[in-house]
């Protein structure tokens, strides 16, 4: 038999309580919406990094500490006579019920991106209702990693059709934005590079979301494959008792092809 979370969750929220009172814990309770930024964003990412790792015990875990974050919030707005967890779970629930009409409603949707525009179409309606303008890609935060922003600002568009018919098409895009940049380069202005840069860049992102892929875990990988060559290349001259710091260009060069070869070598076949 499944425990019900609700009993639990109202534990959750008297600790809560407890922790931001007069006789709680000195830190809590000095704790404000900016400094739990910094927390919030953090709890968020070790979130991803438990879910890469594909341990359910890290998920587990990460997902009650970003939980966490979200009632010390709520119990911040509650304390300033804002809103209380009551209202915050109402208004999510509402909003859940009202995006899905094909869900909970009589509304019919066929793919995935059937119910991408609709949920879009019922986000556009909300604003008017408000007197709100909104745009197809407002919603994403400034904040957020410039690789992942990229690519969410993208796919909003692509809901609206302004999009690449496919990866080819958009990687002529990048070849065209690469050629000026070089241009750019070249002519010495570092403020026009910068901007061709980013443009270069950006159709990248692009690319990897046309071939169905995360931009952001894409250079994480390269990251992870760089951070473990560059330690093998280490390992390397240290046993042939050198050091980084000490060996010229070309013999760095020729350590870095050595890992390479070995990396290649030690990779089964596939």
């Amino acid at each position: 038999m499944i425990d019900s979370p609700a009993p639990l969750f109202e534990r959750l929220l008297d600790v809560m309580a407890r922790l931001r009172s007069t006789d709680g814990c000195p830190w809590d309770r000095e704790q404000t919406r900016t400094s739990l930024k910094a927390y919030l964003i953090e709890e968020a990412y070790e979130v991803v990094e438990a879910i890469e790792s594909g341990e359910s015990d890290a998920i587990e875990e990460e997902l009650g500490d970003l939980l966490f974050q979200v009632v010390f919030h709520a119990r911040i707005a509650e304390e300033q006579g804002e809103f209380d967890m009551a209202r915050l779970l109402r208004r999510l629930v509402d909003k859940m019920v009202s995006r899905h009409p094909h869900v909970f409603g009589s509304v019919r949707v066929g793919t995935p991106g059937e119910a991408l525009q609709q949920w879009e179409a019922i986000k556009g309606r909300e604003a008017e209702a408000t007197g709100r303008r909104r745009s197809v890609v407002d919603g994403v935060p400034r904040a957020l990693p410039a690789l992942l922003r990229a690519q969410r600002l993208s796919s909003k568009a692509a809901r609206v059709n302004f999009d690449w018919p496919d990866a080819p098409a958009a990687w002529d895009k990048v070849a065209e934005e690469v050629r000026e940049a070089g241009e750019a380069l070249a002519s010495g202005d570092r403020a026009r590079f910068a901007e061709e840069l980013g443009d270069v860049l950006f159709s990248l992102v692009n690319v990897a979301r046309l071939s169905s892929l995360d931009a952001e875990d894409v250079l994480q990988s390269a990251n992870d494959k760089f951070r473990r060559r560059f330690a093998a290349m280490e390992a390397d001259l240290v046993a042939r008792g050198k050091s980084v710091a000490s060996a010229g260009t070309v013999e760095l060069e020729r350590a870095w092809e050595r890992t390479k070869f070995h990396e290649r070598a030690e990779t089964p076949p596939a």
